[in-house]
């Protein structure tokens, strides 16, 4: 048998053209699937690693999805904000352990600002209860005198060329649209966050106080003419929160927070919602599944059609081969040896196949990570295969092998005369 593979190997090269634009199929075919399946894993596992031991997101009444999305993983259309005073309220319940505000709305560079308390870096845990760790510096304190002091995701870091020490200026909502920059009010990078693949490393984190500082001369979302009140002033003004977006609250016993939860949807002094992040994810991974199905079934089906084509030019090719075959029979080879030798090519292709494609959705996966880290807030976090990864790469490989059953079996019915009879 060790004389197959090189002979298979010899025949194939020869008819490389046909069989190469066969092979750049099953190529194209195997990374769409397995593209279909990292996204798919890559993005359940981004979105539930976000955020961790937080029990409620709390925020105006409206979408469960889109306030996690927007308060979380900073996607999709703002939510309507929600008065300061109700945040105090509900963080006063005894069965709330500790609460986490968040105020959005303004960028820096692309990058989404986060105006928050100090409690942000004692309570926010990621990942399997992993609490954030600071790379250098340090967090800023609800102080006057850390006002415009800032803390920067892992990612912002890097991509900006920040440091510490850095003056860095925000920007009005989330376009860079002349004019609307907090230029008079630059902030001072305190601290750096270690890497955690969420999207804390594409935030920009500052204190409440200064968001609110940042506007005191702004209305409307313009600045007011005539009006400049410089950061040595600001401190004589009152600088509460009147609104955020959306808090996080911790319980002191989970099994507390359907109370919890049905208490802050009868709040009277405001409609407000209280979203399970759990549920409200598995919500979405089901609205997508029919979306997760139909994209795979497109995958297998753009498969199959590259797999008929390496058929049909194998049963057209045993026209073209039929000397050749005759040869081998004559030199000794069996039935079974010209069976294998069909089923040798097919793995071969099957083979080259799925690594070519596995190489094409690595390559891939390195240039689009960022762009799909910061545009769709899904981190690649590997780019070698994973368990569902190699199970099609195997299943792959075996369609192939089994596309070549055909052409072997209608090889093997091939008489040794067929061959050696010129035809006329």
């Amino acid at each position: 048998m060790k004389f197959l593979l090189p002979l298979a190997w010899a025949s194939a090269w020869n008819r490389r053209a046909t069989l190469g634009l066969t092979l750049l199929a099953v190529i194209l075919a195997s990374c769409l699937l397995l593209a279909v399946e990292r996204l798919r894993h890559d993005a359940q596992e981004s979105f539930a690693q976000s955020v961790s031991g937080t029990d409620l997101i709390v925020g105006a009444r409206g979408s469960p999805l889109q306030l996690v999305l927007y308060a979380v993983f900073r996607l999709g259309d703002a939510s309507n904000n929600i008065a300061w005073e109700s945040y105090r309220k509900i963080a006063a319940d005894p069965a709330v352990a500790w609460t986490i505000p968040l105020s959005l709305g303004d960028s820096h560079r692309g990058y989404p600002v986060l105006g928050t308390s100090s409690d942000y870096f004692r309570y926010f845990h990621y990942g399997l209860k992993t609490p954030l760790v600071i790379a250098g510096g340090r967090p800023f304190t609800d102080g006057r005198d850390d006002l415009f002091s800032a803390v920067l995701g892992a990612e912002v870091a890097q991509q900006l060329g920040y440091r510490l020490g850095q003056r860095i200026v925000l920007s009005h909502g989330s376009g860079p649209l002349p004019g609307l920059e907090h230029a008079d009010k630059p902030f001072t990078v305190v601290g750096i966050l270690a890497p955690t693949g969420t999207p804390v490393d594409r935030t920009v984190h500052v204190g409440l106080a200064a968001i609110e500082a940042i506007h005191l001369d702004w209305q409307g979302g313009m600045p007011l003419p005539g009006v400049e009140i410089p950061p040595a002033l600001v401190d004589k003004f009152d600088l509460t929160p009147r609104e955020i977006t959306a808090f996080l609250v911790g319980l002191h016993q989970r099994t507390a927070v359907f109370g919890v939860q049905r208490r802050i949807a009868g709040f009277k002094d405001e409609p407000l919602q209280a979203a399970l992040p759990g549920v409200v994810l598995d919500q979405l991974w089901q609205s997508l599944a029919f979306a997760e199905h139909l994209l795979r079934g497109l995958s297998w089906l753009i498969l199959g059609l590259g797999l008929a084509g390496l058929l049909a030019v194998m049963l057209a090719g045993l026209g073209e081969r039929r000397r050749e075959l005759a040869i081998l029979r004559a030199l000794g080879a069996g039935l079974p040896q010209i069976a294998a030798l069909l089923l040798l090519e097919s793995l071969f292709l099957g083979l080259l196949g799925a690594g070519g494609g596995l190489l094409l959705l690595t390559a891939a996966s390195f240039a689009a990570g960022p762009w799909l880290a910061a545009n769709a807030g899904i981190v690649l976090h590997s780019l070698s295969p994973g368990r569902e990864e190699l199970g099609l790469l195997a299943a792959i490989v075996a369609t192939c092998l089994l596309a070549g059953l055909l052409p072997a079996w209608r090889a093997s019915r091939l008489a040794l005369a067929d061959g050696l009879t010129p035809r006329l």
